[in-house]
């Protein structure tokens, strides 16, 4: 009797198998702007597997000169490394087509073709708009350490940069390189904004090529660029959106009121008395828009000396006193959200582009601002007035 030789097992698995294993793999790279998978936006070309076992990946860039570049092609060939085992595997480059861009916009945007103000009022995203009766009282660095403390909590967040003449969102947060603020990426017609402290951020300093240049615009371009930043800016699905608004009841707050008149707004004033006058009347119009005031930060408060005592520099009783004249009329009080502390890290924090609420979290006025990002991590958007989508049968 004679046996019949069972086939010698083969040396590597077989090339399907080795194919789905890596689009597996790929499906967990993400490009770091879209933060989204390669293959959810067809950035994968295909994938090749040679008789040995070798694997070849081609990817595609949505623009020539993607700054993210270097980071996906690494991350590409480590996923498709972690099948194949190491040195056997490579990467192939190539940029999208002008309709593969177009295609990948209409995908990003849920198949509409036509662009619209984003965070709308069917949007569950939680709109602040921050903002301030006069400068200097600390709005922008309220904005960006709140921000950053949100993201710390988990929460999907971004900034749009309203004040269009004065804007320093872009420096508080580290998003200046030799002077310049870092450049958003363009795709076709939709903007891609940088991010810092996994906060993305747009502001008009990013699309200025001199440090030293002035914003003189009048109300037309200030309108047309806060509604440019809230169609063409593919921010993707946010918990929550902050509005750093200048100061003052000028043409972006009107224009924020019309665009997003859903928005609750936060007033930020300092403890002076005499403060309390201007910072009600940018609450005072955010009303006659149709937002409503979510509550007041009191910045500046008194600073913690080293024995515990508290030194007043800048008074007190401004935030309860701002609280106390917004709340008249309104069906329930207007509450003093927090009290953050005159702080030297604060400062130093902002000059240096890394928020407080990051270097040092034990400062006062960090826990403030971090206690504050808690209690708002729990405000979620209620499903009232809102469309579902659904048709009744």
């Amino acid at each position: 009797m004679t046996s019949t030789p069972f086939p010698p097992a083969p040396l590597t698995p077989e090339p399907d198998s080795i194919r789905s294993r890596v689009f597996t793999a790929l499906s967990r790279v993400t490009d770091p702007e879209i933060r989204k998978p390669i293959t959810d936006l067809d950035m994968v070309s295909g994938v090749s597997v040679s008789d040995d076992g070798q694997v070849s990946v081609g990817i595609r860039l949505t623009i020539a000169g993607c700054p993210a570049a270097q980071r996906i092609e690494s991350d590409v060939l480590a996923a498709a490394e972690s099948v194949s085992g190491p040195g056997r595997a490579s990467v192939e480059v190539a940029i999208m087509t002008r309709e593969q861009r177009t295609a990948l916009t209409e995908k990003l945007r849920g198949g509409q073709v036509a662009r619209s103000v984003q965070f709308g009022p069917e949007s569950l995203t939680r709109v602040y708009a921050i903002t301030s009766g006069k400068g200097g009282v600390g709005k922008s660095t309220v904005t960006a350490n709140l921000a950053v403390a949100l993201a710390g909590e988990g929460l999907r967040v971004g900034i749009v940069d309203a004040d269009v003449h004065g804007f320093s969102i872009p420096g508080l947060l580290g998003l200046v390189h030799d002077g310049l603020a870092v450049k958003p990426t363009q795709v076709g017609d939709m903007i891609l904004p940088p991010i810092a402290h996994d906060v993305k951020v747009i502001s008009i300093g990013m699309f200025i090529d001199d440090a030293s240049a002035a914003v003189a615009w009048r109300g037309p371009m200030l309108h047309r660029t806060i509604k440019q930043f809230l169609t063409d800016v593919y921010f993707g699905d946010l918990d929550v959106l902050l509005l750093d608004l200048p100061p003052g009841t000028g043409d972006v707050a009107i224009t924020v009121g019309q665009l997003l008149p859903h928005a609750e707004v936060i007033v930020v004033t300092t403890p002076q008395s005499a403060a309390a006058d201007v910072a009600e009347r940018s609450g005072v119009v955010a009303r006659q828009t149709g937002q409503s005031v979510y509550g007041v930060i009191e910045n500046m408060s008194a600073m913690v000396q080293p024995d515990g005592s508290l030194l007043e520099l800048f008074g007190s009783g401004g935030g309860d006193e701002v609280a106390r004249r917004l709340s008249v009329g309104q069906p329930a009080p207007v509450p003093v959200l927090a009290q953050v502390p005159l702080s030297l890290a604060l400062r130093s924090g902002g000059d240096a582009g890394l928020p407080v609420v990051l270097g040092a979290p034990d400062d006062p006025a960090a826990r403030a601002i971090l206690e504050l990002a808690h209690r708002m991590k729990t405000r979620a958007r209620g499903l009232a007035g809102l469309s579902l989508g659904l048709t009744p049968r």
